[in-house]
C-alpha cells in the first residue's frame, strides 16, 4: 500500500447546515484509548469567513474527521462538539478551535430501568444498555451463559456496562459513536496491520512501563483493539524493574516483547497538520493473546 498524497476530510454540523471544511488548513490531535471514558479531539480550522466562524461557535454540534492517504483513509474521529471558540495566531491568522468528545451523550446520560426474566445472558444485558445509549456497535465479545433467575437492571448505563465487562474479562468503550466490547484475550476481527519501515513505522518501537510504544505514518486502520505486528528486532529493549506489587499483579509487570511480534493496540493518538509535517499515529500496545487462545483477531 502506497502512503502518499494526504487525505483529510472535515465535516461539522451546525444547526440545519452541514459544513465541509476540508479545503482549509486543519490541525488535529485525536486521543483514543480502550478505557471507557470518551475519546477526545482537539481540532483547529484556520481562516474561516467571519460568518462561518460565528455559525460554528453558536451552533456547532457534531464533527466527523477523516484522514490518511489517497489509498488508505478513513474516519479517525466522530463525536459531539463540547466547546468551539475563536482565536488568532501571529496577529494575522484566525482559527476556530473545536473540542469534541466521542459518545459523550451516550456515556454520560443513558439510564437503564428494566427487569429481564430468568434465562437472560450477558448478551441480553448489553443489548439493553446499548439500546438505552441509542448507539450501534462495532464488536461485542459477549457471553451467552444464561442466568437461572431474573435480572434487575437499574442505574446509569455506563455503570452497568462497567460491572458487566469487569465480570467477564472484557474492555468496553465507545469508538466513533459505536459500542465496542473486546475480551482481554482477543483483538478486533479483520484488523491486522504489519508495521515496519516499508509500511509506515517511523524509527523503531520501544518498550516502556505503559506498553510497547511506536510511531507510524497516519493510518486510520490502527484502531483500539486492532492487532499490529512489529518485528522483534524493531523493538528496543528497556530495562524495567518489576516491583513486589507488579509480581503479584501481572497487569503491572513490564510489557513483553513478543517473539511473534503480535500486539494489541490499547492507545492511539493521531496528530496532523494539512499544511505542516505532522501526520502520524502514535500507539501503545501490549502482548496479544488472541492467537495463543485460538481466537480470531
Amino acid at each position: 500500500m502506497q502512503q502518499w498524497i494526504r487525505h483529510c476530510g472535515l465535516v461539522i454540523s451546525a444547526g440545519s447546515a452541514s459544513l465541509d471544511l476540508s479545503q482549509l488548513r486543519i490541525t488535529f490531535e485525536i486521543k483514543r484509548s480502550q478505557t471507557e471514558t470518551p475519546n477526545q479531539a482537539q481540532i483547529k480550522v484556520y481562516n474561516l469567513s467571519e460568518d462561518t466562524a460565528n455559525l460554528l461557535v453558536a451552533e456547532g454540534q457534531r464533527v466527523t474527521l477523516q484522514a490518511g492517504y489517497k489509498d488508505n483513509f478513513g474516519v479517525i474521529f466522530d463525536g459531539q462538539c463540547t466547546q468551539i471558540k475563536k482565536g488568532r495566531e501571529g496577529g494575522t491568522e484566525t482559527y476556530i478551535e473545536i473540542n469534541a468528545s466521542d459518545g459523550d451523550n451516550a456515556y454520560n446520560f443513558a439510564f437503564v430501568n428494566t427487569t429481564l426474566a430468568a434465562g437472560s445472558s450477558q448478551a441480553d444485558h448489553v443489548n439493553v444498555v446499548q439500546k438505552s445509549m441509542g448507539i450501534g456497535h462495532t464488536q461485542k465479545d459477549t457471553k451467552s451463559n444464561k442466568l437461572p433467575r431474573g435480572k434487575v437492571m437499574f442505574g446509569e448505563a455506563k455503570h452497568i456496562m462497567r460491572k458487566s465487562a469487569q465480570a467477564h474479562g472484557q474492555d468496553w468503550s465507545i469508538q466513533d459513536g459505536q459500542l465496542q466490547i473486546i475480551s482481554k484475550d482477543n483483538t478486533l476481527k479483520n484488523q491486522s496491520i504489519v508495521l515496519n519501515s516499508k509500511s509506515g513505522l517511523v524509527g523503531g518501537a520501544e518498550q516502556s512501563t505503559d506498553g510497547i510504544k511506536a510511531k507510524a505514518l497516519l493510518n486510520p486502520m490502527i484502531k483500539i483493539g486492532a492487532l499490529v505486528i512489529i518485528d522483534e528486532k524493531d523493538v528496543e529493549f528497556a530495562k524495567i524493574k518489576n516491583t513486589k506489587e507488579s509480581k503479584k499483579d501481572p497487569v503491572n509487570k513490564a510489557p513483553t516483547i513478543t517473539h511473534d511480534g503480535q500486539y494489541k493496540v490499547i492507545e492511539v493518538t493521531y496528530n496532523g497538520d494539512t499544511y505542516g509535517n505532522d501526520w502520524f499515529s502514535s500507539i501503545v500496545c501490549i502482548e496479544s493473546n488472541a492467537v495463543k487462545t485460538g481466537k480470531e483477531g
